[in-house]
């Protein structure tokens, strides 16, 4: 073979090897990117979901304390936004948030609470409802953050 024909060879094989080496680079990268945007737009999703559970609840929770006829609207958006946890978080969340309704209902049954009582429970931590989810959604945040790097 020609010395030419080798030179020739060489140097367009060495063109498609960089060449097929930053098209494999640059599809990593956008790989990766578009993962990471994906990983933000979930958790952004889960964030505002989880605002408006805990804002719901807290409403609920409060009616419940307070009065022993349902809320049955503020109810209906309480298990509504249960159900687009169940699609969208872990186990643990979805668990706390059942947990959270159930008690909501539980409370209804309850004697109404005087404002002194809410007072009490205020100071001794009882009328936090809304701890063991929130522990949880910052651990499934912790976990999606990990995921993404």
């Amino acid at each position: 073979m020609d010395a030419s024909i080798i030179s020739a060879l060489a140097a367009l094989t060495g063109t498609a090897v960089g060449g097929m080496t930053s098209l494999i680079a640059n599809l990593l990268t956008q790989r990766l990117q578009l993962r990471a945007q994906w990983l933000s737009h979930e958790q952004s999703r889960r964030q505002d979901l989880y605002r408006e559970f805990i804002e719901q609840a807290s409403k609920c929770y409060i009616d419940a304390l307070q009065h022993d006829e349902a809320d049955i609207p503020g109810l209906v958006g309480l298990y509504g936004k249960l159900g687009r946890m169940r699609v969208l978080s872990s186990e643990r969340v979805v668990h706390c948030g059942e947990h959270i309704a159930r008690k909501i209902l539980d409370t209804y049954l309850e004697p109404d609470r005087t404002f002194v009582e809410l007072r009490e429970m205020a100071k001794h931590g009882a009328i936090d409802l809304l701890h063991e989810f929130s522990v949880a959604c910052r651990m499934e945040f912790e976990e999606l953050d990990a995921r993404r790097f």
